[in-house]
């Protein structure tokens, strides 16, 4: 486990922080899926709602 090091050659017991980057937004392809895949999953959640309802 890394840690820092102080001028002095005193360790600090915090560890180091991992490198912070910025999250890309999706693009088009991407949301294009994930308008998919709602829909398949609401028409899934759907389809059992109805099975339930039917059998019940």
């Amino acid at each position: 486990m890394p840690y820092t090091k102080e001028e002095g050659g005193l360790i600090n017991n915090f560890a180091e922080e991992p490198k912070m980057y910025e999250a890309e937004p999706p693009n088009p392809k991407q949301k294009r899926n994930y308008i998919i895949l709602g829909v398949l999953a609401f028409g899934l959640i759907s389809s059992l709602l109805a099975v339930a309802v039917s059998v019940s």
